[in-house]
């Protein structure tokens, strides 16, 4: 068998020295080589033949092309054997607070869901009324923050408009109808560009509405703006420029979902969506100070998004409040049937009970954090100060994450969804081209086999297992979220739910710090209960840029 998963590296090594039309034994060593094997001559004398078949199988499959939303039929599932999973929908109650519109209008920026939902189920203010002023603020302050990619004005005020008249006639579909929200630019919205952050796909339109955009239209929000990505989902930079952090606009956002944070904090909109592969929810929304929600892997189906990796691909909500998180994770969770990863669990929130809940923190992380000032420490005694004892436990980390397993399965994934993008030399027109950048992680990507990537994947089921089994008596993990070792890479193998939110402000840089709670598999309702608590016990979701205020 290890003559077939030579053969994509052998395309590579060939073209430095020889046409693919005269490959040469010598090619079979060289590829071997760079996969850590080796073979004797009379080996590569046997697979000289079958290496050439299989080149010729390849070449008649890169003739076929294979559109970014085409699956492969493996299918990743974070339950091992022996959970126990909860079956039962329940009725989800929200606690609407009696408010008054504000005197001053700018205070609706930074209002919370059910604050701008009592408002509007009271007509208090229009949907229409709100819809404007939200994108108002989009257009005076989206320049500076380099966070909007498109307006979808027209959109937003029929939808808007639609909210009104339902609202009028007594038809409520709860906290999310009427309230304006912005989206990822790599979820398809028929009639809008969806770029995917990415200059050679800048004018890309989707005649398609994602799942996530069905479940939000249905709740009744009204899309205002697709917000900037990292270009095909990395870091900050995309085909028009750099997102800013809305604490300090000399500085990235980070990413990839930086418009989506960036606006969230400025006030821009009251929440957005974003996608998690491996940071690309927790980073920003650590970096720009908000609430962000990493679901367990499979609980939004990703229909209608841009693929990047089949396995880790992950949808969930950047906001700025736990509680804020809750009302639209309850809204756009579950399955269409198109995502083979994806299922319909309960979430059966209840922001009550803090101290039935089994709170424990990674202390191996937390031994590494010598200054006791730091805020990491302050989170531990504010949960000591609700009456919750946070028990000390040791994450699955150096024990059994020997090596890098997520680049592993994330380079070959990835390099996969962008196969054709390599291939045509798509990958030239992207604006950023060092190192670590796609198009040379795509290329390099090529050379690895398959044989590794399965086996990787089979490491990877070790590290579901372990972390399954330190969570069976644990309901949240309270972990450092930077400087915490391997734990992102870890949580998002396993497709462990994350929260990240605001824990105060570094005393040097003056920019917002966080803490992330990891909970069980679907474990989303106790994990953003118990952040709640710690934002009702701290006020530092109330913290807002001030430049933007």
């Amino acid at each position: 068998m290890r003559k077939i998963f030579l053969a994509a590296a052998l395309q590579l090594t060939a073209a430095t020295s020889f046409s693919q039309d005269t490959l040469s034994t010598q090619d079979l060593r060289a590829a071997a080589r760079m996969l850590d094997i080796s073979f004797t001559q009379k080996e590569i004398d046997t697979m000289y033949d079958g290496v050439k078949e299989n080149l010729a199988v390849y070449r008649l499959m890169h003739k076929q092309s294979l559109g970014n939303s085409t699956p492969m039929s493996l299918w990743q599932n974070p339950v091992t054997p022996g959970l126990v999973l909860p079956k039962k929908q329940e009725t989800v109650k929200w606690n609407y607070p009696k408010h008054v519109l504000p005197a001053d209008r700018n205070e609706l920026a930074y209002y919370n869901l059910l604050q701008l939902a009592s408002l509007v189920k009271q007509k208090q203010i229009s949907s229409v009324a709100l819809t404007k002023f939200f994108i108002e603020r989009i257009r005076k302050y989206g320049d500076s923050l380099q966070c909007v990619i498109s307006i979808t004005e027209e959109l937003a005020l029929q939808q808007a408009q639609q909210a009104d008249a339902e609202i009028a006639t007594g038809k409520y579909r709860g906290p999310l109808h009427g309230i304006p929200y912005g989206l990822k630019d790599l979820f398809a919205v028929k009639g809008t560009r969806t770029t995917w952050g990415a200059a050679p796909y800048k004018d890309q339109t989707i005649e398609e509405d994602a799942f996530v955009y069905q479940k939000l239209t249905e709740a009744g929000a009204v899309l205002v703006a697709k917000f900037t990505l990292g270009a095909l989902a990395m870091g900050d930079y995309w085909y028009g420029g750099r997102t800013k952090n809305p604490w300090n606009t000399k500085t990235g956002s980070s990413g990839s979902s930086a418009g989506s944070a960036s606006a969230t904090v400025a006030g821009l909109v009251p929440f957005a969506i974003g996608t998690e592969t491996w940071g690309s929810i927790v980073s920003p929304a650590s970096t720009c100070g908000a609430t962000g929600l990493r679901p367990t892997f499979g609980s939004i189906s990703r229909t209608g998004a841009m693929t990047l990796s089949w396995s880790l691909d992950k949808i969930g909500p950047i906001c700025r409040s736990a509680e804020d998180a809750a009302v639209v994770f309850n809204y756009i969770h579950g399955t269409d049937g198109y995502d083979a990863s994806a299922v319909n669990r309960p979430f059966n929130y209840k922001p009550t009970g803090i101290k039935k809940l089994r709170v424990a923190y990674a202390r191996n992380y937390y031994d590494r954090i010598t200054d006791t000032g730091r805020n990491e420490w302050k989170v531990l005694d504010a949960y000591r100060n609700m009456g919750v004892e946070p028990v000390p436990v040791v994450f699955p980390d150096s024990g059994v994450y020997h090596f890098n397993i997520m680049d592993i399965v994330i380079s070959a994934e990835c390099a996969a969804a962008f196969d054709e993008f390599t291939r045509n030399n798509i990958d030239d027109e992207m604006t950023r081209q060092e190192k670590y950048d796609w198009p040379n992680s795509f290329r390099v990507a090529r050379l690895m086999s398959a044989v590794e990537y399965i086996n990787a994947n089979r490491h990877r089921y070790v590290l579901m297992q372990k972390l399954n089994e330190l969570m069976k008596d644990i309901d949240v993990l309270i972990c450092p979220t930077r400087g915490s070792g391997n734990q992102s890479a870890i949580t998002n193998l396993t497709g462990h739910p994350v929260v990240c939110m605001p824990s105060g402000f570094d005393r040097r840089s003056g920019l917002p710090t966080s803490i992330t709670l990891i909970g069980k598999l679907y474990g989303e309702a106790s994990l953003l209960a118990a952040a709640k608590a710690y934002q009702d016990a701290t006020g530092w979701d109330e913290m807002h840029p001030p430049m933007f205020k």
